[in-house]
């Protein structure tokens, strides 16, 4: 009982202070695509801007133990995903970690998301307070499942990892020995129907094995930050250069409102997404079927029409038109 009443008075206390915030799975802010997953966590505890989940996220994960090279890749490729409209999601930790969420915040309007293994109350590893600090003054968020008061437990991270894949559309592995957590990570967006990309390494490297391990087991080889770019394009248009959570906001008020969405915010694979969906809910895997994709695919495509205020997410994995007025 003493500990219960600790975990509320921690709970409260943490809720008290501005921009922390409890999202439920059936809140609105509660990000789509985690929803999806197979297990998604039923509350999350999110400390800064809640618009910033629902940008369209790219993962960056890697070893702890990174070389200066892997590092340098990791800031390198996640400021140009960030500033080609990418939210930057990672895990906190030292390494290819902490270069991502750094290389995000350098990007122009970059914004990056932390998924914590601790309670949202405790930064880890705790020089990363600062980093943690620029992460939401720069408009992004940190994240994590597990009540204030939660202290730091190694069975805790892997149970992360499922959450930074389930937020992205996407998983890019920098460095990764073999028993890395990065790979638990990219595992598990493989699961997801996600995409997985991986950067190779020399042979002689061992946090380079990791990735040449999923090389082998399907990903997608990458060796500049446009490949991934070109890879997933269609989830950035109308994103460039523009405000995300402000335009993205008024698309959505103005499909509530009854306002058709501008037919050249949709490109026709979406238009032919939105004709197959027809005007009753439908299950993904339904859609999927009957518009020939492959899960990861519609997912992607499916939230930048939720963010555009075309469609929207209901119960049970399915989906229903919002505006039908789009030609």
């Amino acid at each position: 009982m003493a500990n219960e009443a600790r975990m509320t008075q921690a709970l409260e206390s943490w809720l008290s202070v501005p921009d922390h915030h409890l999202l439920r799975i059936d809140d609105p802010h509660y990000p789509a695509l985690l929803r999806e997953i197979s297990r998604p966590p039923p509350v999350l505890f999110v400390s800064g801007n809640l618009d910033a989940l629902s940008l369209p996220q790219l993962a960056i994960v890697g070893s702890r133990n990174a070389t200066a090279e892997g590092a340098d890749t990791a800031r390198s490729f996640a400021a140009h995903l960030a500033g080609t409209g990418f939210c930057i999601t990672s895990g906190l930790a030292e390494g290819i970690d902490a270069a991502a969420h750094l290389g995000a915040l350098a990007a122009p309007n970059g914004r990056t998301i932390a998924v914590c293994g601790t309670g949202p109350d405790t930064v880890y590893p705790r020089r990363h307070a600062g980093l943690v600090a620029q992460i939401i003054a720069g408009g992004g968020a940190v994240v994590s499942e597990f009540a204030p008061g939660t202290p730091v437990s190694r069975s805790n991270f892997p149970r992360r990892n499922r959450i930074i894949s389930g937020l992205a559309v996407g998983v890019l592995v920098v460095e990764a020995s073999v028993r890395s957590g990065a790979l638990i990570t990219a595992r598990h967006a493989m699961e997801q129907g996600r995409e997985v990309f991986a950067i190779p390494g020399s042979i002689h490297n061992p946090v380079a094995r990791g990735c040449h391990q999923l090389l082998r087991e399907g990903a997608r080889l990458v060796e500049t930050a446009t490949d991934i770019v070109d890879e997933l394009g269609g989830l950035l248009a109308g994103l460039q250069s523009e405000d995300a959570s402000g335009q993205q906001s008024a698309k959505r008020d103005a499909a509530a409102a009854g306002s058709p969405v501008p037919a050249a915010d949709v490109d026709a694979a979406h238009a032919q997404l939105l004709a197959a969906m027809g005007c009753s809910p439908v299950a993904v895997d339904a859609l999927a079927s009957r518009c020939g994709l492959t899960i990861g695919e519609l997912s992607s495509m499916l939230l930048i029409l939720e963010l555009q205020g075309l469609v929207r997410s209901l119960t049970g994995g399915r989906y229903q038109r919002v505006n039908r007025s789009v030609e």
